[in-house]
């Protein structure tokens, strides 16, 4: 936890009694504190709220090895490097190292484990419930991210509970395993990182998901992919426009990760997608498994922003926006997948939309 960073209600600068802020920023991650910046240079009196104990907790709390498949050149928030060697790609630990030493650097007042439960807009200020008590304030910032319910499909409910099962929200490395058999469900980045590392233990593995998937390496021709990324403008093709639309129908790409090696491991059995399942009977496309002891669900996230009173949803759970301006006068969004560009939610992108929304609030 940030010396002088987190304050709580026992610090008399602030109560439950404060006057209304300018802003309130939910979320203390890289949207927050990009966020958090701007607000500063705009002389904004602010203060981001943080669910968690401690800043950079979202990223300690994913699996062990994970690594960014963006290298340190590309992460940088406004205003501070990231503090590693061109071509390093950091661990999860060094981000938020990084974001303790960026909210030391500009002095962020930020208020840990505060759980913001509900949103509604009264007279002339927005309404906090929190477990801290009320909060409110003239403005607020949701800069939660896109990751807020871990999925499972509904028939997870139906298998044996002698059958481990874990969401890679909560996994951490195959020591959380039991012995035997694992099944590896979900085809995206996190799918296939996780399906690496348990297969290298030497067990069995199930593999359900898409076997043909667009993969694409770190580096190319001697330069990292996002150095391409970023001189072929793939990462500012905004939403509205033809190519936007077109990338944002596909499938995304696994990056970094040798899918065709992968699966063609000894240990590894490909079975298509997982259909149904009822006790000891998982049953997939390509077989019908009994023998079972472990299943990780990569499987992704569900969008929720029921608690924010009065906000206008999409057809996937996400809200109405405009570059992050909503529906509801004072209420912004930062940090969402594709809330401008393809770089809307990367570590380096951040900033162009945060300084976006500084500009606009200044201005208006």
């Amino acid at each position: 936890m940030l010396t002088g960073l987190a304050v709580t209600y026992n610090n008399p600068i602030f109560t439950l009694m404060e006057k209304v802020k300018d802003f309130i920023v939910i979320g203390a991650a890289q949207a927050g504190l990009a966020m958090a910046f701007y607000l500063r240079d705009i002389n904004k009196d602010f203060l981001l709220v943080d669910k968690e104990e401690q800043i950079g907790a979202s990223w300690l709390n994913r699996w062990d090895s994970l690594k960014l498949f963006t290298p340190s050149e590309f992460n940088n928030l406004p205003g501070l490097d990231f503090p590693a060697p061109q071509g390093h790609y950091p661990s999860k630990k060094e981000v938020a190292d990084y974001f303790k030493l960026y909210a030391e650097k500009y002095k962020i007042p930020i208020r840990f484990n505060t759980f913001i439960s509900k949103i509604c807009r009264e007279k002339d200020y927005f309404l906090l419930k929190s477990t801290q008590g009320d909060l409110r304030t003239k403005n607020v910032i949701i800069a939660t991210g896109p990751f807020h319910i871990p999925y499972t499909p509904p028939f997870a409910k139906n298998i044996n509970k002698n059958i481990f099962q874990i969401h890679s929200n909560y996994y951490k490395n195959p020591q959380q395993l039991k012995k035997g058999n694992t099944m590896v469900v979900g085809g995206g980045d996190s799918g296939f990182q996780i399906l690496d590392e348990i297969s290298r233990t030497g067990r069995k593995v199930y593999y359900s998901g898409p076997e043909k998937v667009r993969t694409l390496p770190q580096e190319l021709l001697g330069k990292t992919l996002w150095w391409w990324f970023t001189k072929t403008g793939f990462l500012s093709f905004s939403r509205d426009s033809w190519m936007g639309r077109k990338i944002r129908k596909g499938r995304q790409p696994i990056i970094g990760t040798s899918v065709k090696s992968i699966l063609k491991r000894k240990n590894i059995n490909p079975v298509g997608k997982t259909k149904h399942a009822d006790g000891n009977l998982i049953i997939t496309e390509k077989k019908e498994l009994t023998d079972i002891q472990n299943i990780v669900w990569a499987t992704g996230y569900r969008a929720n922003f029921s608690w924010i009173e009065g906000l206008e949803p999409d057809k996937h759970g996400y809200p109405e926006h405009h570059r992050g301006i909503s529906n509801i006068e004072g209420l912004y969004f930062i940090g969402l997948p594709w809330l401008h560009t393809r770089g809307s939610a990367t570590l380096g992108g951040i900033k162009k939309d945060a300084k976006h929304l500084a500009d606009y609030i200044l201005n208006k």
